[in-house]
């Protein structure tokens, strides 16, 4: 949302106003302080516990109040997370609209990735506008039955904000480690907890064993259930190195400098391709199909045999490798934000315009009302 933060930031006809929900607070802090953004408003995140249910109730009931006090045109949020689906929910509740970024991404498949294919369905049901980052999202939201009126095909926002801070080549975090093909892994997804974890990271592990020019760099998920496989799996390896999480700089400066990223993320499955990186991806399926089509991205689940034959390919096949290792943009051009913050504003004047049609009409039919009835 930074981008679109800063684009509003700078309009004559908006103030934007800020609302952080607290979810992954460490991580969210060390985010608002790279692209400076202060939030106005922080609702303290009281997880109770690892439930959705009791998490989605609280942050809809702060939003609420939020929003209440707030009295906002539109509400604007990005993605996916209970963060998200509780932000549309209070809106919907307020009758405020609702404007969603990254919208129409769709696997098919309830369970992959859980809960946030859900979500996705669920938001679109009550969103205004539709910033979708491909033709493909936006052809789901077609499926779905989306008016074509409400789709804005946008691209992503995370290509913005990408293109912004890879142009000046930051540096990579401490210890990234240098050797000639180092490998940036990321993994948290909540249905890869246990035994498939366990077993991409263990193919990772015995891929870097068999292969003394190799290494890793794992910022690692301050959720115990990634952290503790983890550091159980990986840890005591001079060429693998578990980190805390680091600056968003420091991800791309880290991204620009690998051979290769392993991920079960969906933003670095954007991010890597833009920079010319191969991704292998730690699921079954993706809601990002464009970059799997164009070749950079291969989707190889979390199956020991699977994740260390798609790593062992690309270390001994130059061919296979280059093929996946040139830079394409099919999530955007680093404009989104721009776009969407144009269709905000055309938004707005036409309901101002609308409002002004009918504040007039309404005054013409009181005054013919009182001449009827002087008459």
């Amino acid at each position: 949302m930074a981008p679109v933060i800063r684009c509003l930031r700078q309009a004559d006809w908006a103030t934007p106003f800020v609302i952080a929900t607290g979810q992954q607070n460490g991580l969210l802090e060390g985010a608002l302080n790279d692209f400076n953004i202060l939030p106005d408003h922080i609702i303290p995140y009281d997880p109770k516990g690892a439930d959705l249910a009791p998490i989605l109730a609280s942050l809809v009931g702060k939003l609420d109040k939020a929003l209440d006090r707030i009295r906002p045109e539109i509400v604007i949020a990005q993605g996916d997370t209970t963060s998200v689906f509780a932000a549309s929910l209070a809106a919907l509740y307020r009758r405020i609209p609702f404007v969603h970024v990254e919208a129409g991404l769709r696997t098919g498949n309830m369970s992959a990735p859980f809960p946030e294919e859900f979500h996705r369905r669920a938001i679109a049901v009550s969103t205004l506008l539709h910033c979708a980052p491909t033709e493909a999202a936006a052809s789901h939201l077609r499926d779905e039955g989306i008016p074509e009126n409400r789709i804005l095909m946008s691209g992503n926002t995370v290509i913005d904000a990408l293109m912004n801070a890879a142009s000046g080549k930051p540096a990579p975090p401490s210890g990234f480690p240098e050797i000639p093909k180092p490998i940036l892994l990321t993994a948290h997804r909540r249905e890869n907890f246990g035994q498939p974890l366990r077993e991409a990271l263990a193919a990772i592990r015995a891929f870097v064993d068999a292969t003394p020019d190799t290494g890793v760099f794992f910022p690692v998920h301050p959720n115990p259930a990634a952290r503790l496989i983890a550091h159980e799996i990986l840890s005591n390896h001079d060429r693998i190195v578990l980190a805390e999480p680091t600056s968003y700089p420091e991800i791309v400066g880290a991204m620009q400098r690998s051979w290769l990223v392993i991920t079960d993320s969906g933003g670095l499955q954007e991010e890597a391709p833009a920079l010319g990186k191969p991704v292998l991806v730690l699921r079954d399926v993706t809601e990002r199909p464009e970059a799997v089509t164009a070749g950079a991205v291969r989707v190889v689940g979390t199956k020991h045999s699977h994740v260390f034959k798609a790593l062992t390919d690309l270390r001994f096949d130059t061919a296979a490798y280059e093929r996946m290792a040139r830079p394409i943009f099919p999530y955007g051009d680093g404009h989104a934000a721009q776009r969407i913050v144009a269709a905000l504003r055309m938004r707005m004047a036409v309901q101002t315009s609308a409002e002004a049609y009918v504040a007039v009409r309404q005054h013409r039919g009181a005054a013919w009302t009182n001449l009827h009835l002087r008459s």
